[in-house]
């Protein structure tokens, strides 16, 4: 239970304080900006590694979770749970957020800028490269695996900023899920669900190839 239990903190603590950096700034008219929000995310993940690594694995993310299966480093009996704790977690946190500020229409929800396929796309990619990163520095033989949190938060604070504006660089189903739901905001949730979960199924396979 204490792993469920980190994967449902992690992933509140993830979706609170990422998808309310994008409420507060526009609660605040732009107080925070798009490079704050970016930071933000990349902050609360690098944390919640550091904090629940050890415990969990700090997965925090669906599309991780199958991801790490693939690679057989996690087991079948395991996918369920983990993923189950980790939408909830999200949804707790976005429904605190809509009690903290009821008149916030999306809580913070992803949507493209262009269309939906630019945006699959640029999912998929981010989430790709987002996976090779978690992969390969979280490896026993890696010499720099000690610094794995910062290596992938720094890698979540890239992707944000410079994809963000344009595809919200989700990344993971349970951050957009979330608010999604508790919003009832639907649109173009399709692509957050399945973009990432494609990304890192391909990475998953490059690794389990030994492609490099």
């Amino acid at each position: 239970m204490k792993k469920y239990i980190a994967e449902f903190i992690g992933t509140f603590a993830m979706v609170f304080c990422g998808t309310g950096a994008i409420i507060i700034n526009q609660e605040t008219n732009g107080s925070i900006g798009h490079a704050g929000i970016a930071i933000t995310f990349g902050l609360i993940v690098i944390a919640m590694i550091y904090a629940f690594g050890h415990v969990s694995g700090a997965h925090i993310n669906p599309a991780v979770t199958i991801g790490f299966w693939i690679t057989k480093r996690f087991t079948g009996k395991e996918i369920l749970p983990y993923i189950c704790m980790q939408f909830l977690g999200g949804i707790v946190a976005s429904l605190l957020l809509k009690y903290l500020f009821p008149n916030n229409i999306n809580l913070g929800a992803t949507f493209p800028a262009g269309s939906e396929l630019q945006s699959f796309i640029l999912e998929t990619t981010l989430s790709f490269i987002l996976m090779l990163v978690i992969l390969y520095s979280t490896e026993e033989s890696n010499h720099v695996n000690h610094f794995a949190g910062l290596t992938i938060g720094g890698t979540v604070l890239l992707e944000a900023m410079f994809a963000g504006p344009i595809c919200g660089a989700s990344m993971n189903p349970a951050r957009s899920l979330a608010p999604a739901l508790v919003s009832g905001n639907f649109t173009s949730l399709w692509v957050y669900i399945t973009a990432p979960v494609l990304g890192v199924v391909l990475a998953s396979l490059v690794r389990r190839m030994r492609i490099i």
